[in-house]
């Protein structure tokens, strides 16, 4: 039967929807941005391309190289919060939730039901000078009586950490729900503690979801601007930022262009390194079959 399916090319022809669709939203506009990136001229004079102006690339990431540097910071703070706050989370979702998982799941999920900048700006109120959590700060000796949250990095950490949460819970769960407790059970009957039976078997077990997690908040953490639009000042602006200003506001396609393409660059080898670290077997979900022991 399966035989008989690849001599008529059926699944060729079904991945011809996909793959056309990659080509005509992904593949086009990703060649036009190439060569935008490769033109001369100025916003005043308009952009022509005569021969490929690689100097773009250097250029641009030699004038924002800081802000560059400072969205991968952020990034890195944001994934890092993510995966100590929704690791425990998840955890207790998948083993002590009971009834209450589905409830606990909902409420994971209820941010996406209001878009992305009403949840920024929402920051923005709780944040704000005079508001409850910064008085409460005030009153503890936390913050000084001048100090503030707002306009801050840990504002624009703190709201791509509020952000993006959800994209590091839920690839957790799902994997920590898919484990044998039997597994943990049998650590247990060999007399292993609590704290071995969470290092030597939850933990490897858990792994295809830290990596898929850690990569689904960070990739996407790199390229915002809207948090450090709002919830901070051009002090805070990450490349997200500078981006979206020289398209939309300064009219400077080809450093926009060459700065986009330097962020893909950069963090394609980041996750390539991330994956070589990790290990692909933790993507698919096979590395801690291999990893258990107690």
């Amino acid at each position: 039967m399966r035989a008989s399916l690849k001599k008529t090319g059926l699944p060729y022809l079904l991945l011809l929807p996909g793959l056309g669709w990659l080509v005509l939203f992904f593949a086009v506009p990703l060649g036009y941005m190439l060569f935008e990136s490769l033109k001369t001229g100025t916003p005043d004079t308009g952009f022509l391309f005569s021969s490929p102006e690689f100097s773009n690339y250097s250029q641009a990431f030699s004038d924002f190289s800081e802000q560059l540097a400072r969205s991968f910071k952020y990034a890195a703070l944001a994934t890092g919060l993510c995966l100590l706050i929704g690791y425990p989370l998840a955890y207790v979702i998948a083993f002590r939730a009971g009834r209450w998982r589905n409830a606990l799941l909902l409420a994971v999920i209820v941010p996406f039901f209001v878009t992305y900048l009403i949840r920024t700006l929402s920051w923005e109120t709780i944040l704000e000078d005079d508001g409850f959590i910064v008085n409460s700060l005030q009153t503890v000796g936390i913050l000084g009586s001048e100090g503030r949250l707002l306009d801050t990095t840990a504002s624009v950490v703190l709201g791509i950490t509020y952000n993006f949460l959800p994209f590091m819970v839920l690839p957790l769960y799902a994997s920590l729900e898919r484990i044998d407790p039997r597994l943990q059970e049998a650590a247990y009957d060999l007399y292993g503690k609590r704290r071995d039976v969470f290092m030597r078997v939850t933990l490897p077990l858990s792994m295809p979801g830290v990596v898929a997690g850690t990569l689904l908040t960070f990739i996407p953490a790199c390229g915002d601007f809207i948090n450090a639009k709002l919830l901070g000042t051009p002090q805070q602006y990450m490349i997200g930022n500078v981006i979206q200003s020289r398209y939309l506001e300064v009219g400077d396609y080809p450093t926009a262009a060459a700065l986009s393409f330097i962020l893909m660059g950069i963090m394609l080898i980041l996750v390539a390194i991330w994956a070589w670290v990790g290990g692909t077997e933790a993507l698919l979900g096979t590395e801690g079959r291999e990893t258990v022991g107690v």
